[in-house]
């Protein structure tokens, strides 16, 4: 039979780190809010969670990765909202934004969960941060969570 990995759903001592950008901070806001309830029914404490708020999307990779550098964090999950305009600064900041936070997962092996809401109105972003398409916060917690469990069985592996 083949071995199988996997991780249950809940906090034990991890710490994670939230950075959440303020631009549309409506949305980004919400998100937050579903991120850390997430956190806390799945068993994380005030003391194992720290927020840093960033002005955009576009500044999420480098305070993603000087929070996973500094070893004090299990995971990061990284949250804010860009929204389709009139000009092509949109697939600047998201493609940007999420090839970022990618590479700050993979240089430093820590779990960088993507809250990142890409839409093309605030109507479908206002869907995604708790309302009918649940909250994505939420849901980036989920997988930190998860992953941190993946990762640690992986590591401990005999």
């Amino acid at each position: 039979m083949s071995e199988r990995i996997s991780a249950s759903l809940v906090v034990q001592s991890q710490r994670f780190a939230l950075v959440v950008s303020r631009f549309n901070e409506f949305i980004g806001s919400r998100l937050l809010a579903g991120a850390v309830d997430t956190l806390k029914r799945h068993g994380a404490r005030d003391d194992q969670i720290t927020e840093v708020c960033v002005p955009g999307a576009w500044e999420l990779p480098l305070a993603a990765k000087a929070l996973a550098e500094s070893g004090k964090y299990a995971a990061v999950i990284a949250l804010g909202c860009v929204i389709r305009g009139q000009t092509p600064h949109f697939e600047y900041v998201a493609a940007e934004a999420a090839k970022g936070l990618a590479q700050v997962a993979m240089q430093t092996g820590v779990p960088v969960a993507f809250g990142v809401l890409t839409t093309d109105t605030l109507e479908q972003a206002i869907e995604r941060a708790g309302s009918k398409s649940g909250n994505k916060g939420a849901d980036a917690a989920l997988s930190a969570i998860e992953m941190t469990g993946v990762l640690s069985a992986i590591r401990t592996m005999k």
